[in-house]
């Protein structure tokens, strides 16, 4: 029996028809499953400003199928528009809101089925959650990366092309009018910024689990086959329902570890972390971090993507995308369970350009893409871009400076305050302590683009973009709010980040750690209205940063 009979059968639910007729639902097309098509289309965002067109691809293949599409809308957050200022403390609070409003029209509704029309960094994760909650049959769609940039033969993406040329600007490389040609020609088509950044990486996982139609999380925003797998999708959301195909049924241990592995083959965004760890906890899935450090010590990195290198998504597409990189773990990762289960059987014969999508046996490296690091500083742990880090910078030492935000650091940046062998320290920034966990790009491009990306590191509670590159360790716990020792360290103090031994640790004994312990301030909540709500609910980074 359909969901949707609750609002539609029988002599009781006139008024329901009555209501229903009057958005447009023909007599006829009563009966077809009702099926949910929630978009995050906004004129904010470059990510998501062509969903108009694949709104209407997806309500094309549902209606082709045999279903009664129904369009409605959740929020969408540009994290590089909010960056560097209050609003990023939105961005991540957005996921459980995006979250939070799919289930609310779902079974307000009574809807059948759903496609999730999405993109780029929290709307992903906030559409899986939803998913794994509501457990109603769903497709995700994800609008897919923009074209790259080009200015005078040069190859440009968001990070490289725009936020680190500020550094560059600033440190006298590049003149005022180079800047201003670079900020133009970065970002040249809708679309989810060109590298292996969050809303890409989290693209990709979402094929890797399944939830979304293969080569989706590559394809570009504007081109024809993205239009085509919308409209694929429409079809495949009915043939779920048909099929009573529901997310858990996707959405298990062994998808999120696949995924979990495939994140680490490529050298994804840290954020992938906090979102994989929300995923499992929305599904009740048995996951923990423990999972990413048991895997990370056994997955080779085959495939090095933008920031980590210079290869974009649209090289990475044309190169086989997420089809040629899961065949290559099902033969070679017995951990990937796509081979046992046959999911993936049917694409084995899928183009792969081995300069790109390396062998397994022949990888760029043998360790992960990303890390995590335990010490004195994080003995609930914290997370590190290993593909991001060149390898003479696996065991850095250095002089703590720290900051109580991100905009004390900006300021010490901007006035070459930071100098070699300097850890930049940012407190204050998790996800109750922001609050929202915001992301440190800004600060992390500016290192990068003032030439300290292999000479000085920065720490920090709150979160790094995707495009981060660097000595760049994120997500400690306990955050500095709850008391962590990253509220501990004063100016001065020597810290030794160890990637080889996943190891981050403040070079001072117990007994002084025990007497700065007994002077800390407590952490008052300043937060209003939504932040207020989400600072109190929050958990910590090393459990998803879930509400």
């Amino acid at each position: 029996m359909m969901r949707s009979n609750n609002i539609k059968t029988g002599i009781a639910r006139t008024p329901h028809r009555s209501l229903l007729m009057a958005t447009g639902v023909s007599k006829e097309n009563m009966n077809a499953p009702f099926i949910g098509i929630a978009s995050s289309f906004s004129d904010l965002v470059p990510g998501h400003i062509g969903m108009r067109d694949l709104e209407r691809q997806i309500e094309k293949g549902i209606h082709s199928a045999g279903g009664q599409a129904f369009i409605f809308g959740v929020p969408a957050v540009c994290d590089g528009i909010a960056m560097g200022h209050s609003g990023m403390r939105y961005s991540l609070p957005s996921r459980d809101l995006i979250a939070d409003c799919v289930e609310t029209v779902a079974n307000a509704h009574q809807l059948d089925g759903l496609v999730l029309l999405s993109n780029c960094d929290k709307i992903t994760p906030g559409m899986l959650i939803a998913a794994a909650r509501i457990n109603i049959p769903t497709v995700i769609v994800t609008a897919g990366p923009m074209l790259d940039g080009e200015s005078r033969c040069e190859k440009l993406s968001m990070i490289k092309g725009a936020f680190e040329s500020i550094g560059k600007y600033r440190n006298g490389e590049i003149t005022e009018e180079r800047l201003l040609e670079l900020e133009e020609a970065s970002c040249p088509s809708a679309g989810a910024c060109q590298g292996l950044y969050t809303a890409n990486t989290m693209a990709c996982l979402t094929e890797v689990i399944g939830m979304s139609l293969p080569y989706c999380a590559t394809s570009s925003a504007v081109s024809s086959q993205k239009r085509r797998i919308a409209f694929e999708s429409g079809m495949e959301a009915v043939q779920r329902v048909i099929n009573n195909i529901k997310p858990l049924d996707i959405i298990t241990r062994d998808s999120l570890r696949n995924a979990i592995i495939a994140d680490l083959a490529m050298g994804g965004s840290t954020n992938s972390f906090l979102h994989i760890l929300a995923v499992a906890n929305a599904g009740e899935i048995d996951v923990s971090l423990k999972d990413f450090d048991e895997l990370s010590y056994k997955i080779h990195q085959f495939v090095k993507l933008e920031p980590s290198s210079d290869i974009s998504m649209t090289q990475f597409h044309n190169a086989g995308g997420i089809p040629a990189v899961t065949n290559e773990l099902i033969k070679s990762v017995p951990e990937f369970t796509g081979g046992k289960s046959g999911k993936w059987g049917k694409y084995k014969g899928v183009y792969c350009d081995k300069r790109i999508i390396h062998s397994y046996t022949e990888p760029f490296t043998t360790k992960p893409g990303l890390g995590i690091l335990y010490g004195n500083i994080a003995p609930e742990g914290s997370v590190i871009k290993i593909s991001a880090v060149d390898e003479s910078c696996y065991e850095f030492e250095g002089i703590a400076k720290t900051f109580d935000s991100e905009e004390e650091a900006m300021v010490a940046l901007e006035n070459d305050l930071i100098k070699e062998g300097d850890v930049v320290v940012i407190r204050y920034e998790g996800p109750k302590g922001g609050p929202g966990m915001r992301e440190m790009l800004a600060p992390t491009s500016l290192l990068v683009g003032k030439g300290l990306g292999t000479k000085a590191a920065l720490i920090t509670d709150g979160r790094f973009s995707g495009g981060t590159r660097g000595i760049c360790v994120g997500h400690i716990c306990p955050e500095a709010a709850n008391g962590g020792v990253i509220a501990l360290i004063q100016n001065g103090d020597k810290i030794k980040i160890d990637i080889n031994k996943r190891s981050i640790d403040l070079l001072i004994s117990e007994e002084e750690l025990a007497k700065r312990r007994k002077n800390i301030k407590p952490f008052i909540n300043k937060a209003r209205g939504y932040l207020r709500k989400y600072s109190e609910t929050v958990q910590d980074a090393s459990h998803g940063a879930i509400v």
